[in-house]
């Protein structure tokens, strides 16, 4: 099954080109660590809105707004961690390929490069999801900030000037 001629030298070659899809695999699984994250806080949220509705049973107009972009959240983030899968997936396939190559002497470079080109092209695809998801969210998500008078003001009503 594998060459005889195949020499300590050759695998250890192989795995040195391994490495950095390897070290690719580790970054992929850490960006999957903060996407799957982010969904498991939409779904969360999503549950938390629609467990008490009014009591006619339906929910207010707000609400609905609210729930429908956290749907079109739950959407991209989910589409976001599918394509870096998938990234992650022809990596691995890359790592194999690469095995195979030195260890059967098999003439797969072009299947290689293209493997690692899909493979960063679905990477980037995850993260622009990724990225347009994070802009969604901190676009819908406003919090009202007011003025709180400083303790000097609450009391007197007035200003309190101080000299510089």
């Amino acid at each position: 099954m594998f060459n005889s001629g195949v020499t300590f030298d050759d695998v250890a070659h192989a795995i040195q080109l391994s490495l950095a899809p390897v070290f690719l695999l580790t970054a992929i699984g850490g960006i999957l660590n903060v996407m799957a994250g982010r969904l498991a806080r939409i779904i969360d949220r999503g549950r938390r809105l629609t467990d008490a509705p009014d009591g006619d049973g339906t929910w207010p107009a707000e609400l609905m707004v609210e729930l429908g972009s956290l749907e079109r959240r739950r959407h991209l983030a989910s589409s976001a961690i599918t394509a870096c899968t998938s990234a992650a997936l022809l990596t691995c396939l890359v790592i194999v390929s690469l095995f195979l190559e030195v260890l059967l002497e098999l003439r797969l470079k072009w299947l290689i490069g293209g493997l690692f080109m899909v493979a960063t092209v679905a990477l980037v695809i995850g993260l622009s999801y990724f990225l347009r998801e994070v802009h969604l969210a901190t676009r819908t998500v406003r919090i009202p900030i007011q003025r709180v008078p400083p303790p000097q003001e609450q009391a007197t009503g007035s200003t309190v000037q101080t000299r510089s």
